[in-house]
Order: C-alpha cells, then structure tokens, then sequence
C-alpha cells in the first residue's frame, strides 16, 4: 500500500508543480500546523493551493481536502479552482474515501474535457474502483467495473504512461476474475453439478487465456470429463494442457489420471492403449 501510495502521490505534485512556483511565496512555510495566517475566506487562491499541497506532503489528506474545496468555493473563477477539484479528489482518494472521489473526478472529467491533465483524471478514476476490488471469495461486479474503467483509460491514452499502468493492472483484475470463476467451478464439480462446472471451467480457458488459473482449468475439465465418462474428451483436454504447459504439475496429474483410468478392452491388442496415449500426447 505505501508503496502505491508514494508513486500516486509523486504523480499528483508532478501535476501541481507548476502551480507551486508562485503559490510557494504566499503560504507561511514555517506554520507547521498548517494555520493560515487568516481566516480561509481571507486567503488568495494561491495561498489556498499551497496549503493544500503542503497538507498531502504531510499526509494530512482530511486538511488537504478543505483547503482545495476552499479554493474552489471562495474563488470559483480563478485560475487555481479548477486544477483543485482534481487535487481536492486525490485528497479524497488518499484517504480512501473512493466514492467521494469518483464523484469529484466524474464531475471534473464533465467539465474540462480537454484539460491537460485530463488522462490524469481518468486514471485516477480507474485506480479508485480498482483499489475496491474484493477478494475472489466475494460478488465481482467491481472487479469488472475496474477492469472497464481502466480499459477505458487505454482506449482513450493508449500511449500515455497512464495506460501502461492500466494493462498492468488489467492483468491482475482478469486473474482476479478467473480466480472467482474457478472457486465456482470447483464448487460445481465437488456437487456433482458437472454441465456448469464445464461452463466455468471453460469460460476460464477461452476468456482468461493469460491468467495463471489456465492449467488449473483444463485439468479440471480432465476430471470432470473423466467423471462423465467422456474419455476422448478428457484426452483432447489433456492434449492442450500438456502441449502448452508441459511442466505444470496440473499436467503430470491430468496424466496420472488417464493412465489410470485407461484399461485395455479385452479386444485391443497388446500395447494398444499405450500407443494411442502417446499418439495424443
């Protein structure tokens, strides 16, 4: 978390340094308690800026949020309220307060479509919803709004150092997303419910093919079909887990199990069973 919160917070002064060269010289840098030197109604625009931003280096993100909020109220049409909606809703993110947050940012994002900094607010909208993502035990429709909304932030910025980010934690939701998929499956194939475990087990292969829950799957799928007694089913599954996951342990057991589970046919000539494994695999 401290580590996310860093990067993000490096971000945000990156998008105010420019702000801060003249708003430095009207805030009291030695009030460590962050006082202005009068009432905020009194404050400039500027002073009101740097107090905010003096707050987020402090951590103080319930005092940031006041000061920014101040900005935009006292002076509405000055040059610093509109760049403090964005400050005042990373505030508001950095003290985890996300739907505040996404409130602010859906309200700048409405308004100043072509600010400079507007990928910013995208991204820092996607980051809201993804920081709310549960674990894979829970309902997942925030995990999907998440990867939504930083699919969105790649369609509109595919070459900003936003979207490189966003494919990065795109990759993460969809593993989250197969994870969740998988619990369901194996809960269907511990009831013997085995036609909707094969729907969630399969949803995982084809839609999740990058996740690390893919070899988990197919062997799975092995079961289930072996379970059924869809034995060529069961190989041609196994087949693709071998070929693509030679190493994975999810392969070796798929195999024990067809090994196992192959017994000549009375009929079948000696050695039979064992050249059409290997003709599979």
């Amino acid at each position: 978390m401290r580590t996310r919160l860093n990067r993000t917070l490096r971000l945000s002064l990156i998008l105010a340094a420019p702000l801060l060269v003249g708003a430095c010289s009207a805030w009291d840098g030695k009030d460590s308690s962050l006082r202005p030197r009068a009432s905020v109604a009194d404050q400039s625009p500027e002073a009101l800026y740097a107090a905010g931003i003096e707050a987020l280096r402090q951590e103080r993100y319930q005092q940031a949020v006041e000061m920014f909020d101040a900005v935009e109220s006292n002076h509405p049409y000055s040059t610093w309220a509109t760049s403090a909606k964005l400050m005042s809703a990373y505030s508001e993110y950095m003290r985890n307060r996300y739907t505040e947050a996404i409130g602010a940012l859906d309200r700048f994002i409405q308004l100043h479509p072509a600010h400079r900094d507007i990928a910013y607010a995208y991204y820092l909208r996607a980051l809201c919803y993804y920081e709310q993502i549960v674990d894979a035990e829970r309902d997942q429709r925030g995990t999907e709004t998440a990867l939504a909304q930083l699919q969105d932030v790649v369609n509109r910025f595919p070459d900003s150092a936003y979207a490189r980010d966003a494919r990065l934690k795109m990759d993460l939701a969809r593993d989250h997303l197969a994870g969740r998929e998988m619990i369901v499956g194996r809960f269907y194939q511990a009831r013997g419910l085995y036609t909707a475990a094969i729907g969630r087990f399969k949803r995982v292969v084809e839609d999740y093919q990058t996740t690390n829950h893919v070899p988990e799957a197919l062997h799975r799928l092995t079961e289930v079909y072996l379970a059924l007694g869809l034995t060529e089913e069961a190989r041609q599954t196994a087949s693709v887990l071998g070929h693509n996951y030679p190493g994975s342990p999810w392969y070796q057991d798929s195999y024990a199990l067809l090994v196992q589970g192959a017994t000549p046919a009375p009929q079948d000539r000696p050695g039979f069973m064992r050249r059409a494994w290997n003709s599979v695999f």
